[in-house]
């Protein structure tokens, strides 16, 4: 089967998980055919092909891999149904949705192939793929393959192969892909929108359009702390959450805050949260900005508020005695990410993953200018928020006439 320069370098790759992040019509579902029938050819082997739906599994690849492997004289026999094809030598490939799947486990599979990955939910992967790869003896292999869908779990992929010498990634464009004419990707690019076709031409990911902290960039917020280690004093926004607790650290250096660490406690309390803190910073002053709930709830049996716990442990607690508006806070967090002059005061650690994350993932729930709760990042993004939105509030205009007394009554002609 001959291969274009993108499929070319990913065949050619020795790493056990591969990712091809691709623009449309650059070849993906080719590869994958192709990737599927190099591993069956081994005898007695089990290959799973992974996509969003039962469909989908059935119009993108189905009849195209039948007929490559019949031209081929592979088949032993196929299943329609189970979309399951029974080989000369042994092997099995079997199709799967993403949207099923229970159906995938108790089995051990050779070579997994995901397509339009970024469609398919993470569990798919973790839970039940990853698991009947090591299986296998030898353990098995993966290919994922699709086209960027905002930072999600295809992102996360694509981004292991910085830290594992096992996975690598690739990324190539519709034009690299040879498979449409450069005037039909320019026409394109004439109609739609910029978000949209750097994702679906040029293979890039993009943030979601109700992204809350927009002013967040990883080229130029994200900046390794080289400063001392040994503090002294540190700053500490704190999220009272039981799954998980949540703080962030950071140094500040006048106007500008540099975030160095995050906590992450899960089915903790605050007592577990403050031996955490004093167990890494031991010769720090630390200067906590919490919760304002916490002057009233207890996350311990033994009758103390959040706040009490803290300052009882020798913190310095900062904390206003209501809440101040969500919007306030975002805007706060934005400010001192890029100010409207262009000026950005807020670093973060490149360790500080989901600080990081949540910065890029956060969104508003649909219709509605209320952050979306059901995520992992929110704890952290609270905690973050009340932080900044002390040391550095979004100060309101205010026209002095309007703080003048008032009088009201009837007007005397």
């Amino acid at each position: 089967m001959p291969l274009n320069p993108a499929q070319r370098a990913v065949t050619e790759s020795k790493a056990r998980f591969r990712v091809f992040c691709g623009g449309r019509r650059v070849g993906k579902t080719f590869l994958a055919i192709r990737e599927l029938a190099r591993f069956a050819r081994h005898p007695n082997k089990k290959i799973l092909y992974v996509c969003p739906t039962y469909q989908m599994a059935r119009d993108i690849i189905w009849t195209d891999l039948k007929g490559k492997l019949y031209d081929l004289n592979w088949i032993a026999k196929t299943n329609e149904s189970r979309l399951e094809i029974d080989l000369v030598n042994g092997s099995k490939i079997m199709l799967r949705s993403g949207d099923s799947g229970q159906n995938m486990r108790g089995i051990g599979v050779d070579f997994a192939c995901f397509d339009e990955t970024a469609s398919i939910d993470a569990e798919i992967w973790y839970e039940v793929v990853r698991p009947a790869l090591s299986a296998q003896k030898p353990p098995g292999s993966a290919l994922f393959c699709g086209t960027p869908n905002g930072f999600n779990f295809f992102k996360d992929l694509f981004d292991l192969a910085e830290e594992h010498d096992d996975w690598e990634s690739f990324q190539y464009t519709s034009l690299e892909g040879g498979n449409i004419p450069p005037e039909e990707i320019e026409a394109a690019r004439s109609l739609l929108d910029e978000k949209t076709f750097k994702q679906e031409y040029e293979a890039t990911f993009q943030t979601a359009t109700n992204r809350i902290y927009y002013a967040f960039s990883r080229e130029h917020n994200l900046n390794k702390y080289n400063g001392q280690t040994h503090l002294d004093a540190v700053h500490i926004g704190m999220d009272f959450n039981i799954d998980p607790m949540s703080a962030v650290v950071a140094v500040r250096n006048g106007d500008t805050l540099h975030i160095i660490d995050e906590v992450r406690m899960f089915s903790s309390n605050t007592q577990e949260m403050v031996d955490e803190l004093k167990q890494r910073y031991p010769q720090s002053k630390l200067w906590v900005y919490p919760d304002p709930a916490g002057a009233a709830r207890k996350t311990v049996s033994s009758g103390q508020t959040d706040i009490t716990i803290l300052a009882n442990a020798g913190f310095i607690v900062k904390a206003p005695r209501k809440h101040t508006p969500v919007r306030d806070r975002i805007n706060a967090v934005n400010s001192l990410l890029c100010s409207a002059d262009g000026v950005r005061r807020l670093f973060i650690d490149n360790m500080c993953k989901y600080t990081i994350e949540g910065l890029e993932r956060q969104t508003y729930k649909e219709g509605t200018s209320q952050p979306d709760k059901d995520n992992v990042w929110n704890h952290q993004m609270d905690a973050l928020g009340y932080m900044i939105d002390y040391l550095f509030p979004v100060r309101r205009n205010i026209d002095p006439v309007l703080l003048q007394p008032q009088r009201w009554g009837t007007r005397v002609y």
